[in-house]
């Protein structure tokens, strides 16, 4: 059986009764068409099926405004922060910013990226981790000449522009001030595994200590998922231990504000029997009770600098760029609150 033919711009512009212009200035949101030819073409659009060429668009210079953006799990203070910043810096730069989430099922996921490369002709895509590793994504955003913004990637760096922070010095940083504080009893929750900021802050911590000449015995590590529910679980078994940490960092705030519920279900007293510290500096740092300690990530910058890439058109042809101009690492700090406190046992 024969493909159905996809239909043209020119069948369009016919079954609608106007010229191939016209239906290109309604596609375009051109202001200048009439009303009635504008619900003429979108009529004639919606009943052919039709799909606007992308790449012979591109290869035209047009631009579309809309920029997507693709993350895995929205159940984290992260997504969440960086959507809205991302939302607000779209609305200053006149863009729209279309979200869409990357589950498990990657097939289907990537038939729902493809979809957004021909429905809505984004004129760039930012990838949050883990999503911006994820290759059948980045191998399908290529081969449709998208061009990416990827957050805290881990492989292929000189593939495309990129945001980041030293997660590696940040940890080192943190760990540092427990130790500062007398703690030499130091247990970690890694983050998820499929992420590389994980095995950075992972790293930052283990050369602290090692830096401070202090032994990590295996027990006081714990591989955790960057949810609270895996924080609890990784919690429960630190503080079993008849040798238990006097302080724990958790590689992100919501496995730091999970240790904080099991420390207080086992009446154990934050900071005086237990430091926390977390990661990421988000709303639920200063929800959890005590407030948290943490590292504060630059998550709105990024999502600012990530629209304004896009807005600038300052990568719109790689091949004139440096590879060298593709990295861009923001500041972090690590803010202290009620949840350390300088060890008295």
């Amino acid at each position: 059986m024969d493909k159905p033919k996809r239909a043209r711009i020119q069948d369009v512009a016919e079954k609608a009764g106007v010229s191939n212009m016209t239906v290109s200035r309604v596609l375009n949101q051109d202001t200048k068409v009439s009303d009635a030819k504008r619900a003429l073409v979108l009529e004639a659009v919606t009943s052919l099926n039709y799909r606007p060429n992308v790449a012979a668009r591109r290869l035209a210079g047009k631009k579309t405004f809309f920029i997507g953006l693709l993350y895995f799990d929205l159940d984290t203070s992260y997504v969440s922060k960086f959507l809205l910043r991302g939302l607000k810096s779209c609305r200053a730069t006149g863009h729209h910013l279309v979200v869409d989430e990357i589950d498990d099922d990657i097939d289907k996921s990537i038939k729902s990226v493809q979809e957004l490369v021909d429905v809505t002709q984004v004129d760039g895509v930012i990838l949050l981790p883990p999503v911006c590793d994820e290759l059948k994504v980045l191998e399908t955003l290529q081969k449709a000449n998208i061009p990416i913004v990827r957050i805290a990637p881990d492989i292929q760096l000189s593939l495309s522009p990129y945001i980041c922070m030293d997660d590696y010095q940040a940890s080192f940083d943190v760990t540092e001030m427990l130790i500062n504080k007398g703690h030499t009893k130091i247990g970690h929750i890694i983050g998820n595994p499929n992420q590389g900021v994980s095995r950075l802050r992972y790293q930052g911590y283990l050369d602290a200590l090692r830096s401070n000449q202090i032994n990590v015995p295996p027990e006081y590590i714990e591989q955790g998922l960057f949810t609270y529910s895996s924080g609890l679980a990784a919690a429960e078994k630190l503080l079993a231990l008849d040798d238990k940490p006097t302080a724990i960092f958790a590689a992100n705030d919501e496995m730091a504000a999970a240790v904080i519920s099991v420390a207080h279900m086992n009446q154990l007293n934050i900071p005086n029997d237990l430091s926390v510290v977390g990661f990421d500096d988000g709303h639920l740092a200063t929800l959890v009770s005590p407030h948290l300690t943490t590292v504060r990530q630059p998550i709105q910058e990024m999502a600012e600098l990530a629209i304004d890439i896009f807005a600038s058109g300052r990568f719109s042809d790689l091949s004139k760029v440096n590879k060298r101009d593709f990295r861009h690492v923001l500041d972090f700090e690590v803010i202290e609150r009620e949840s350390t406190s300088v060890l008295t046992k």
